[in-house]
């Protein structure tokens, strides 16, 4: 997989355009983009005969960009949700807790999984051992319906990196 990695202005077809014939030298088996909003995958719709494969983009509960989802599914791109940790940031927030507290699960954990159900690629980073041991080990339980549905409710377009939604 090989990813444009931010949708710089003046540069994303020509970057495109490169990756396409990457894929199609058979040096990429798959690409797709970075950080692209729904006006930068328009734009690349366009101009392109590839759609991408992937759009990896900041998503996690106190981030969620539906339309950019909703528009990423319509389109087959599958989203990769890094930082669904919020790089920490929101870790211990107590909604986390009190669902890490009734599944039996750290809080972590419960950020991977509402991710995997949300149906997203997901990539948390840690150098820690244990922690990568347990950010994998999510798949012995499911969130209810109901606490999917709550969770859908604590978006506050709360960006720890970058915003890639300023860039035209």
């Amino acid at each position: 997989m090989y990813l444009i990695h931010f949708p710089v202005s003046g540069k994303r077809k020509e970057s495109w355009k490169a990756l396409e014939q990457i894929k199609k030298d058979g040096k990429a088996r798959a690409i797709g983009v970075s950080n692209f909003m729904v006006l930068h995958l328009e734009e690349l719709l366009k101009e392109t005969d590839i759609i991408p494969a992937m759009n990896q983009v900041e998503y996690h509960p106190f981030l969620q960009d539906t339309e950019l989802k909703s528009y990423c599914n319509e389109k087959g791109i599958l989203l990769e949700a890094y930082s669904p940790l919020a790089h920490g940031q929101k870790l211990e927030d107590e909604r986390v807790t009190k669902l890490a507290n009734r599944y039996g699960k750290t809080n972590a954990q419960i950020l991977i999984r509402w991710s995997l159900q949300s149906g997203n690629v997901v990539i948390p980073k840690s150098k820690n051992p244990s922690r990568i041991k347990e950010n994998a080990d999510v798949f012995d339980f499911n969130l209810s319906p109901e606490d999917m549905k709550e969770i859908s409710n604590w978006n506050e377009n709360f960006r720890t990196c970058w915003d890639p939604t300023t860039v035209v």
